[in-house]
């Protein structure tokens, strides 16, 4: 299995994209300890996967939160050998002159000061076992889009951290990358979808985006993601790994 025994911290692991890498880290040997704000969400996927894994309730925008749900990890299981910043939010769905002081700071709170968080917390586990970092990006990050300004300004700032990150910790052997999903089916959008007054249309353009001509799950971003955390990537570093289906090309629509 690729990613045997490893220990692999994912923060936003209980839904959506994180869910599917915990089960992809799961069927590939590792032992996953998730940070999650939903508790309801929480339980229910540690019911799923098992108790040899780690649920830990933790706002990956408090200090003293991330600070402690680290240490537990380390003493559950001795090691770190990968953090996935993956907790992220992309409410409010508005220019940018219309997102209030509030919506600004969370958004940059949750998506990009996380990071700083753990990765403040966790490098020292990370230079003891010469581990990676995994961070979930998204392609307007390169593209933009319409109403979406602060939200695509987190995502940008990810792209930035990984390049640099990867840089200043490449001297302890750790590699940094990103993943960037453009449309991916989750909880979160298929509810968005349904509200919509046009929802086969909807998912009709979500499908067209993408060149390869479907929305994907969002297994297929786990298997991107076990790909970067494998040592079957040990010599890449510093990469924004569009996963897509070619719509990194530039939106048909």
């Amino acid at each position: 299995m690729l990613l045997s025994k490893k220990v692999i911290v994912i923060t936003g692991g209980a839904s959506g994209i994180g869910y599917e890498c915990v089960k992809a880290y799961i069927k590939e040997g590792a032992l996953v300890a998730l940070l999650d704000v939903q508790q309801e969400r929480l339980a229910g996927a540690m019911g799923e996967i098992g108790s040899q894994h780690l649920g830990l309730h933790c706002d990956v925008s408090d200090e003293d939160q991330v600070k402690v749900s680290i240490a537990q990890v380390l003493q559950h299981y001795g090691r770190i050998d990968c953090i996935h910043n993956n907790a992220g939010i992309a409410s409010p769905s508005k220019p940018l002159h219309e997102t209030s002081v509030a919506e600004w700071q969370a958004l940059m709170n949750v998506n990009v000061f996380s990071i700083y968080l753990t990765t403040r917390y966790a490098l020292p586990a990370l230079q003891e076992s010469k581990g990676c970092i995994v961070n979930t990006s998204s392609m307007v990050a390169q593209m933009g889009q319409a109403h979406h300004a602060a939200y695509t300004a987190t995502k940008g700032a990810i792209n930035a951290l990984t390049k640099s990150m990867a840089l200043d910790y490449a001297a302890y052997g750790i590699r940094v990358n990103a993943v960037a999903p453009a449309g991916v089916w989750t909880p979160l959008l298929r509810s968005w979808t349904a509200e919509q007054p046009d929802t086969a249309g909807i998912e009709k353009y979500l499908d067209e985006i993408h060149p390869l001509g479907y929305c994907p799950e969002g297994d297929v971003i786990a298997d991107a993601c076990v790909f970067l955390v494998s040592d079957k990537a040990r010599f890449v570093t510093g990469c924004i790994l569009p996963v897509g289906g070619g719509a990194e090309l530039g939106y048909r629509r």
